[in-house]
Parts: structure tokens; C-alpha cells; sequence
């Protein structure tokens, strides 16, 4: 007697800035047999995938590998592992993401110091290089792109400030990365971590870093070999460990090596799954990605704005991923947000903190990233504002959007 009903969830457009649409071809190879962590077919794979991650990250480090988690277990293994108990730590913030690198650094015992720019805009690289001045920080960490406001940092000339300073810089890529240039070695980042569930079109549940030697250097400081592995008494216990043995770079830098020094059991469907949707990236050439979410978006925009909806943000640094718009005055947001994904489907997101109920995200990211998205999404949006009572005028988001297109 069957006490559950089959697993079948239902087919969805998903707009929204993580996770969105996986694409058919990384669920095909989530499905491939199971290979054991160390069989020599496996290794090969994870070899594979370190040099896809150079290529996107744009990087010659040694170090590129996934780890096992969601996105924020990423950024929680590069800050636990490279922000030692009582370190300074400088976090300019401009949405949700920058408070949860101060959230992470104060629970790594750092000395913490913020700057903030009104949710919307972003910093000018020399407002944070004269607090660098100011504070003298052991490490810089920041957000790329704050998927909660959809606006864009700037990076170029921090990192080479942080080497003139001697502070190392960790860059939060998980929204950019795969979507817009992340250019590790020219724009001189110390780590990086990248996300899965957007602009890969993977499913979440990796987190691929990648750090240089400046940054490998202080985690080797910091290293010590499990209790259960030692092999002699390598006096690893005065060593002032990394808060974390999961999340130990050190650690998981040995198993990614040729060493294969175990640490956990190597998640394989997902690796497959990340494999494939590198493989698809470089297939289609960074470059061309690049240019097709731009296309995409200027679709949206233009859609938006023919439609007479305004959008939230400075214009001079938005994601080309993320659209914001202001929630029209008088029309309940989320009752909206109801109506596309009970009638049509189709899933677009919210905001938070002092954003929550003020504006609606589009994600226009990885697989999700077409043009029939961005058409449906559109055509959707203007019956159910219409069905709320707020005047438009119908068809033309559609019209501009196609305009957009016929210019291709």
C-alpha cells in the first residue's frame, strides 16, 4: 500500500536571482552511476573540474575547486580559514551580503570594521581604499554583486591596494560569476568564491573557490592535519588551528591535491552536475554568456519600462542578472508574486530588510537567461498588475522587448 504520493514537482519559470532553471543536460549527468572518491575515473573528473574553474575564474591558481555546500559555505570556508582570531577586518556594505560577511568575520573572532553606502548604490573604489588607509586591515572582504539591491561593485585597483597594504582580499562572486567578468588575476583577488544555483545553472550544493598563494601562505600557517591521519607527531597541536574542520581550506586543499588526503566523502552526482554545467559554460564561451545576459536584460528593461514601471537603483552600477523594481503604490507585491506562480508559473522574488515588501527582483541568470523567459515573464506581469487594478498600457512591455530582439 503506497503511504506517499510519487515525487512530481511541478514545472516552473524560475526569475528569480538563485536558484533558477537547471539546464536538461546537468540533470542528465546527476543521474550517472556512482564512482567511488578515489577511483582513478572520479580523480580524473575532479581534475577536470579544477581546470574548468581556472578558466572561468580567469586565473592560473593552483587552487580552484568546489566545496561541498551551498554558496555560503564558500564564503565561510575562505573567511574561516583566512581571517585568524583578533585579524582586522574591513566590510564595505551595500546590501543583505555585506552584513553576512560581518555576521561570518565577528564569528571568526576578527576585529571587524564597516563602511555602508544606502542599499541601491555601491562604493567608488577610492571611498574603500582611504578606509583601507584609515583602519589598516588584515583582510578586505566584499561583495561583487548584492543580488538584494542588484547593483555591482566595481573591484579594479583594490586588490592592488591590498598588496600595497599587505591586507588579502576575499571577493563573494557567487551571483557574478559565469554571468559577468570575474577577472581574478588581472584585478589582483586573493579568493574568490563563486555560486552554483545562478549564473552556472547548477543545482545548489557547491561552492567553487578559488585563492592564490598569498592567501594559500596564511592558510598554511594555520594547518593542521586531523588527529585520525597523522602519521607521527608533527607538532600540529600549538598550531592556532582554523575554527572549522569542515570548512578547513588546508585540509580540502589536500584532498584536491594528488595527495587525496581524505576529508569527507566528495558529493559525485553533484560534482557531475558541476562538471557538466563548466563544460556547457566554456562551450558557449565566457564571452558570448556575457553578451547574452546583457541582451536579455536590455529585453527586460525595455519591457519594464514600456509597461511605465520604475525601476529601483542606481542605473550606473546594475547587475545585468538582477532587475529591480518599486512596487507601484498601492498594489500588494506579494499577492502579485502569487498570481505569476499560481496562474503562470512563473517565480520572481521579493527583497529583504528595509527592501521587503518595496520592490520585486527579477533574476534573468544562467539556463533561466532566454528569450521566452523574458517574453512570458513580461506578458505575465502586466495581467496580474491589470488584474490588481493598475492601469498600464497592455502590450506594449511585450512590443519593447521584441524590439530589443528584432535588433539582434
Amino acid at each position: 500500500m503506497k503511504r506517499f504520493e510519487d515525487l512530481s514537482p511541478s514545472l516552473r519559470c524560475i526569475m528569480t536571482p538563485g536558484p533558477v532553471e537547471v539546464d536538461p543536460r546537468v540533470l542528465r549527468a546527476m543521474s550517472f552511476p556512482i564512482l567511488g572518491q578515489f577511483d582513478p575515473e572520479f580523480t580524473d573528473i575532479m581534475n577536470e573540474t579544477m581546470g574548468m574553474l581556472r578558466e572561468l575564474f580567469a586565473t592560473s591558481n593552483q587552487w580552484a575547486y568546489p566545496v561541498d555546500g551551498t554558496s555560503r559555505s564558500g564564503i565561510e570556508a575562505a573567511m574561516v580559514s583566512l581571517i585568524s582570531p583578533g585579524d582586522r577586518v574591513l566590510i564595505p556594505i551595500y546590501g543583505r551580503f555585506g552584513h553576512l560577511l560581518h555576521e561570518i568575520a565577528d564569528r571568526c573572532g576578527a576585529e571587524v570594521h564597516t563602511i555602508e553606502k544606502p542599499w541601491g548604490t555601491v562604493f567608488d573604489q577610492e571611498e574603500i581604499i582611504a578606509e583601507m588607509s584609515k583602519v589598516k586591515p588584515d583582510v578586505v572582504a566584499m561583495v561583487h554583486g548584492e543580488t538584494s539591491t542588484g547593483r555591482l561593485q566595481p573591484l579594479e585597483g583594490i586588490g592592488q591596494a591590498c598588496r600595497e597594504m599587505d591586507a588579502l582580499l576575499i571577493v563573494d562572486a557567487v551571483a557574478t560569476i559565469g554571468g559577468v567578468p570575474v577577472e581574478t588575476d588581472a584585478w589582483q583577488l586573493d579568493a574568490v568564491i563563486g555560486g552554483t544555483q545562478k549564473c552556472l545553472s547548477v543545482p545548489s550544493g557547491m561552492a567553487p573557490v578559488t585563492y592564490n598563494k598569498r592567501a594559500e601562505d596564511k592558510i598554511m600557517s594555520r594547518k593542521r592535519v586531523e588527529r585520525g591521519l597523522r602519521t607521527g607527531d608533527t607538532g600540529a597541536d600549538e598550531i592556532i588551528a582554523v575554527r572549522s574542520n569542515y570548512f578547513d581550506l588546508g585540509m580540502l586543499q589536500d584532498y584536491w591535491s594528488p595527495l587525496r588526503l581524505n576529508h569527507h566523502t566528495e558529493m559525485t552526482s553533484m560534482l557531475y552536475a558541476l562538471r557538466e554545467g563548466l563544460r556547457l559554460v566554456l562551450e558557449e564561451g565566457l564571452e558570448a554568456r556575457f553578451a547574452r545576459h546583457r541582451l536579455h536584460e536590455r529585453a527586460l528593461v525595455a519591457g519594464i519600462e514600456a509597461m511605465g514601471l520604475q525601476l529601483y537603483g542606481d542605473p550606473g552600477c546594475k547587475m545585468p542578472m538582477v532587475t529591480c523594481i518599486v512596487i507601484p503604490d498601492g498594489i500588494d507585491g506579494e499577492s502579485v508574486r502569487s498570481m505569476l506562480l499560481d496562474s503562470f508559473g512563473i517565480e520572481i522574488a521579493s527583497s529583504f530588510g528595509p527592501l521587503k515588501g518595496k520592490i520585486w527582483r527579477i533574476g534573468t541568470m544562467g539556463f533561466s537567461c532566454r528569450g521566452n523567459n523574458v517574453l512570458r515573464v513580461l506578458g505575465a506581469l502586466e495581467a496580474a498588475l491589470l488584474r490588481h487594478g493598475h492601469p498600464l498600457p497592455a502590450g506594449l512591455g511585450i512590443q519593447a522587448a521584441l524590439d530589443i530582439y528584432d535588433q539582434v
